[in-house]
């Protein structure tokens, strides 16, 4: 029986993509947490425009919970990936009441938030960037 060296490349990430990346994800967990904590203490203006869109007062603290428990598993780096598919589904929902509702300019809170959600945590997870490479392209000979 012979055995092959392989060698390994350690792939560690540039300095500045994981800060950057840190630094992006500030951005969802300030926007989500806001809004969890508007809703769990019963903003005045929060709650009027909760009513306004069409939800019942009484789901706001099952929704802010909800909302902190996808930012739990988004800031814990190995569930950062699922915090940030949970994130996107739970906006998704916000997105589409506005978009049943008719109003553009909501629509591009939850929008931006998952983007800039993904691309941090792109940035700053080594294993989404091996998942989803982006490539350049290459020219032909």
């Amino acid at each position: 029986m012979s055995s092959i060296a392989v060698p390994v490349q350690e792939t560690t990430p540039k300095r500045w993509m994981l800060w950057t990346g840190r630094a992006l994800s500030l951005w969802p967990v300030f926007v989500v947490l806001s809004s969890a904590t508007w809703k769990l203490t019963r903003n005045p203006w929060y709650v009027a425009e909760f009513a306004r869109i069409g939800w019942p007062e009484g789901a706001l603290t099952g929704l802010a919970l909800l909302q902190l428990a996808c930012l739990v598993l988004y800031v814990i780096p190995p569930t950062a990936v699922l915090g940030a598919v949970l994130l996107t589904g739970y906006l998704g929902g916000a997105i589409a009441t506005y978009v049943r509702m008719g109003e553009p300019y909501p629509v591009l809170v939850p929008l931006s938030t998952s983007l800039i959600a993904w691309a941090g945590i792109y940035l700053r997870d080594e294993r989404l960037r091996s998942l989803l490479p982006l490539r350049r392209r290459v020219p032909r000979s």
